[in-house]
């Protein structure tokens, strides 16, 4: 299923699609050849599963006349990045995955490579962030779980992915817009989603954080209840989830993931590039590979991802600090 809050992304995808649409007029409606990805993770992770399907909406929407992954894992991306600048530095036909998780293993690994070593190309999918609860807990609503967090932080025991990952950030923001300190949530980490929903279904801790496609299976079948979702709008197949903003706690967050270029590249061979990837995004390949992995169609292109991208990463800069875990 692709979820999808409809309203606000039809918004985004109509502005991103007229720059897309000038790109792809001026770039004109190429064949690439020999087109590489680098997906700096392990097989079978997001970013290789992203760039698998990649590869194949690129072939069989006869974009691309060959497509190739190296997978470079490691340090949350950052040793694909920096492989990639030092030997693609001005190849027009790589491309490199990115995302939220590289931003913060940027900042945390204190990387001397960073974004600002490539060219934005576009923002692919994402995936929201959702609270939960067990059935019959005490905690209705993202209001009780505030008042919680205000009162005695310490008491509310959370749920969660790696330290920094996108479900840290997400309860950091959370207690920054409610003004509380971040470095005061109790948060356990949990190597994987299943050892998480454990946890908090058998009472063990308070509350839990992850992306929807995490526990959308127990929260369908009521092992788990959801109570706020960190996207702009209701999401399509989960409407009853009220977002954090509805419940008066300003927080949107995704775990976006994207395409970037190599650095050396000239303004042309970007927009070659830029117009590939708009193509791809509208082949039956990918829109399959959409609704096959549960991800949300986040598309977004050119300057218009270029800001996103500043915005970002001064967010996640920011909250990693306030979480004692970057300078």
């Amino acid at each position: 299923m692709q979820r999808q809050q409809p309203t606000l992304n039809r918004r985004t995808m109509i502005a991103s699609g007229f720059a897309a649409a000038a790109l792809a007029r001026s770039a004109g409606a190429q064949n690439l050849e020999a087109m590489r990805i680098i997906a700096p993770a392990a097989p079978g992770s997001g970013w290789d599963q992203t760039a698998r399907a990649m590869q194949d909406a690129l072939q069989t929407g006869q974009i691309s006349s060959s497509v190739a992954i190296t997978n470079v894992p490691g340090a949350a991306g950052t040793i694909g990045l920096a492989q990639f600048v030092n030997q693609h530095r001005t190849d027009p036909r790589a491309l490199l995955l990115s995302g939220l998780a590289m931003v913060g293993g940027i900042i945390t690994n204190n990387s001397p490579m960073t974004l600002d070593n490539v060219a934005p190309i576009a923002r692919l999918t994402g995936e929201y962030g959702v609270i939960v609860v067990k059935p019959d807990s005490p905690i209705r609503t993202l209001a009780d779980v505030v008042q919680r967090l205000r009162a005695n932080p310490g008491e509310v025991a959370w749920a969660g992915g790696s330290a920094g990952s996108a479900d840290h950030i997400m309860l950091a923001l959370i207690c920054k817009a409610i003004g509380v300190s971040p470095q005061r949530l109790s948060y356990t980490a949990f190597s994987g989603g299943g050892q998480a929903a454990a946890a908090i279904m058998g009472g063990h801790v308070t509350a839990g954080a992850s992306g929807i496609g995490e526990w959308e299976s127990q929260i369908k079948g009521g092992q788990l209840r959801a109570i706020g979702i960190s996207s702009p709008g209701r999401v399509a197949g989960f409407e009853t989830i009220p977002t954090f903003k509805e419940q008066g706690v300003d927080v949107e967050l995704a775990n976006w993931r994207g395409v970037m270029a190599a650095p050396g590249i000239s303004a042309e061979q970007r927009a070659t590039l830029t117009a590939a990837i708009t193509r791809m995004r509208d082949t039956p390949s990918w829109r399959g590979a959409l609704q096959r992995f549960g991800w949300m169609d986040l598309f977004l292109a050119g300057d218009d991802f270029a800001g996103f991208l500043r915005q970002n990463r001064a967010q996640i800069g920011e909250v990693l600090r306030d979480l004692g875990m970057a300078r």
